[in-house]
Protein backbone atom coordinates (compact mmCIF):
# COMPACT_ATOMS: atom_id res chain seq x y z
CA UNK A 1 0.00 0.00 0.00
CA UNK A 2 1.45 3.83 -0.86
CA UNK A 3 -0.10 7.09 -0.44
CA UNK A 4 0.89 8.88 -3.63
CA UNK A 5 0.05 13.06 -3.37
CA UNK A 6 -2.25 14.21 -6.65
CA UNK A 7 -0.65 17.58 -7.27
CA UNK A 8 -0.73 20.69 -4.98
CA UNK A 9 -4.63 19.86 -4.29
CA UNK A 10 -3.18 18.35 -0.63
CA UNK A 11 -5.47 15.53 -1.56
CA UNK A 12 -3.90 11.28 -1.46
CA UNK A 13 -4.40 8.78 -3.48
CA UNK A 14 -4.95 5.24 -1.55
CA UNK A 15 -3.16 2.44 -3.60
CA UNK A 16 -2.92 -1.10 -2.69
CA UNK A 17 -1.63 -3.71 -4.12
CA UNK A 18 -1.98 -7.70 -2.96
CA UNK A 19 -1.18 -10.76 -4.53
CA UNK A 20 -3.57 -13.58 -4.00
CA UNK A 21 -3.23 -17.45 -4.31
CA UNK A 22 -6.41 -17.95 -6.74
CA UNK A 23 -6.66 -17.44 -10.59
CA UNK A 24 -7.78 -13.86 -11.58
CA UNK A 25 -11.21 -15.69 -12.45
CA UNK A 26 -12.10 -16.37 -8.59
CA UNK A 27 -10.55 -12.94 -7.78
CA UNK A 28 -12.81 -11.29 -10.11
CA UNK A 29 -15.92 -13.26 -8.85
CA UNK A 30 -15.42 -11.77 -5.25
CA UNK A 31 -15.36 -8.81 -6.37
CA UNK A 32 -18.56 -9.21 -8.53
CA UNK A 33 -21.04 -11.34 -6.90
CA UNK A 34 -23.34 -10.68 -4.48
CA UNK A 35 -22.63 -13.80 -1.86
CA UNK A 36 -18.54 -13.32 -2.13
CA UNK A 37 -19.08 -9.43 -1.39
CA UNK A 38 -20.83 -10.20 1.71
CA UNK A 39 -18.29 -12.70 2.52
CA UNK A 40 -15.49 -9.76 3.01
CA UNK A 41 -17.16 -5.95 2.74
CA UNK A 42 -16.36 -4.38 5.74
CA UNK A 43 -13.48 -3.95 8.10
CA UNK A 44 -12.83 -6.48 10.95
CA UNK A 45 -15.55 -6.76 13.43
CA UNK A 46 -18.19 -5.71 10.68
CA UNK A 47 -20.44 -7.82 8.36
CA UNK A 48 -22.14 -7.29 5.36
CA UNK A 49 -25.98 -8.08 5.51
CA UNK A 50 -26.56 -6.29 2.12
CA UNK A 51 -24.99 -6.71 -1.34
CA UNK A 52 -27.22 -5.74 -4.07
CA UNK A 53 -24.89 -6.11 -6.89
CA UNK A 54 -25.69 -4.65 -10.41
CA UNK A 55 -22.74 -5.29 -12.04
CA UNK A 56 -22.94 -3.37 -15.36
CA UNK A 57 -21.27 0.02 -16.73
CA UNK A 58 -24.04 1.98 -15.71
CA UNK A 59 -25.27 0.34 -12.75
CA UNK A 60 -25.17 0.72 -9.29
CA UNK A 61 -24.54 -1.46 -5.91
CA UNK A 62 -25.70 -1.07 -2.65
CA UNK A 63 -23.62 -2.09 -0.33
CA UNK A 64 -24.20 -2.55 3.59
CA UNK A 65 -21.65 -3.27 6.13
CA UNK A 66 -22.77 -3.52 9.94
CA UNK A 67 -21.58 -3.43 13.32
CA UNK A 68 -22.99 -3.58 16.89
CA UNK A 69 -20.56 -0.24 17.85
CA UNK A 70 -21.50 1.60 14.24
CA UNK A 71 -24.41 0.20 13.20
CA UNK A 72 -25.82 0.01 9.46
CA UNK A 73 -24.02 2.05 7.06
CA UNK A 74 -25.01 2.21 3.35
CA UNK A 75 -22.40 2.93 0.36
CA UNK A 76 -22.92 2.71 -3.80
CA UNK A 77 -20.77 1.76 -6.42
CA UNK A 78 -21.72 3.51 -9.25
CA UNK A 79 -19.99 1.49 -12.21
CA UNK A 80 -18.17 3.63 -15.13
CA UNK A 81 -15.98 1.61 -16.88
CA UNK A 82 -15.46 -2.58 -16.69
CA UNK A 83 -13.01 -4.52 -18.78
CA UNK A 84 -13.94 -7.92 -17.95
CA UNK A 85 -11.24 -9.35 -16.23
CA UNK A 86 -9.00 -6.47 -16.29
CA UNK A 87 -10.33 -3.37 -14.60
CA UNK A 88 -13.44 -2.37 -12.67
CA UNK A 89 -13.78 1.79 -12.02
CA UNK A 90 -16.65 2.98 -10.02
CA UNK A 91 -17.62 5.92 -8.26
CA UNK A 92 -18.14 5.41 -4.36
CA UNK A 93 -20.92 6.89 -2.35
CA UNK A 94 -22.21 7.04 1.43
CA UNK A 95 -25.67 6.89 0.77
CA UNK A 96 -29.30 5.69 3.14
CA UNK A 97 -30.38 2.03 3.16
CA UNK A 98 -32.42 3.41 -0.31
CA UNK A 99 -29.61 4.04 -2.06
CA UNK A 100 -30.08 7.81 -1.51
CA UNK A 101 -26.74 9.61 -1.44
CA UNK A 102 -26.46 11.33 2.32
CA UNK A 103 -24.39 14.32 3.04
CA UNK A 104 -21.58 12.44 4.93
CA UNK A 105 -21.08 15.37 8.05
CA UNK A 106 -25.29 14.01 8.68
CA UNK A 107 -23.76 10.41 10.13
CA UNK A 108 -21.20 12.55 11.95
CA UNK A 109 -18.13 12.33 9.51
CA UNK A 110 -15.80 14.79 8.61
CA UNK A 111 -17.15 17.39 6.26
CA UNK A 112 -14.33 16.51 4.01
CA UNK A 113 -15.09 13.49 3.35
CA UNK A 114 -14.72 12.39 -0.41
CA UNK A 115 -17.97 12.36 -2.23
CA UNK A 116 -18.04 10.48 -5.91
CA UNK A 117 -14.98 9.43 -5.37
CA UNK A 118 -13.40 7.62 -8.26
CA UNK A 119 -12.18 4.12 -7.43
CA UNK A 120 -10.41 1.63 -9.48
CA UNK A 121 -9.66 -1.99 -9.13
CA UNK A 122 -7.11 -3.51 -12.05
CA UNK A 123 -6.81 -7.70 -12.22
CA UNK A 124 -3.19 -9.00 -13.72
CA UNK A 125 -3.45 -12.75 -13.92
CA UNK A 126 -0.17 -14.29 -12.81
CA UNK A 127 -0.43 -18.16 -13.64
CA UNK A 128 -2.47 -19.47 -10.90
CA UNK A 129 -2.03 -16.25 -8.94
CA UNK A 130 -3.78 -12.82 -8.93
CA UNK A 131 -2.35 -9.17 -8.45
CA UNK A 132 -4.97 -6.14 -8.02
CA UNK A 133 -4.46 -2.76 -7.15
CA UNK A 134 -7.16 -1.18 -5.45
CA UNK A 135 -6.91 2.72 -6.26
CA UNK A 136 -9.42 5.10 -3.96
CA UNK A 137 -8.80 8.31 -5.93
CA UNK A 138 -8.52 12.25 -3.79
CA UNK A 139 -8.69 11.32 -0.33
CA UNK A 140 -8.20 14.34 2.26
CA UNK A 141 -4.87 13.44 3.99
CA UNK A 142 -5.82 13.09 8.20
CA UNK A 143 -8.14 10.96 10.22
CA UNK A 144 -10.53 9.35 7.94
CA UNK A 145 -8.19 8.26 5.10
CA UNK A 146 -6.10 6.31 7.47
CA UNK A 147 -9.56 4.79 8.73
CA UNK A 148 -10.11 3.73 4.96
CA UNK A 149 -6.53 2.70 4.35
CA UNK A 150 -7.06 0.53 7.51
CA UNK A 151 -10.45 -0.94 6.41
CA UNK A 152 -8.54 -1.70 2.87
CA UNK A 153 -6.44 -3.98 4.35
CA UNK A 154 -8.52 -5.59 6.30
CA UNK A 155 -11.26 -5.77 3.38
CA UNK A 156 -8.31 -7.54 1.47
CA UNK A 157 -7.00 -9.55 4.45
CA UNK A 158 -11.09 -11.05 4.48
CA UNK A 159 -10.52 -11.46 0.67
CA UNK A 160 -7.98 -13.31 0.49
CA UNK A 161 -9.16 -15.67 3.65
CA UNK A 162 -12.40 -16.25 1.16
CA UNK A 163 -10.43 -17.24 -2.03
CA UNK A 164 -8.32 -19.83 0.27
CA UNK A 165 -11.82 -21.91 0.97
CA UNK A 166 -11.71 -20.17 4.80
Amino acid sequence: MSAKPAGNTHKTDLVFTRTFDAPVEAVWKAWTEAEAVKRWWGPNGFTAPIARIDFREGGTSLVCMSSPEFGDQYSTWHYKRIMPLQRIEYIHNLVDKNGVKIDPASVGLPADFPRDQLNAVAFRALGKKTEITVTEYGWTEGRMMELSKMGMEQCLDKMAALLAGK
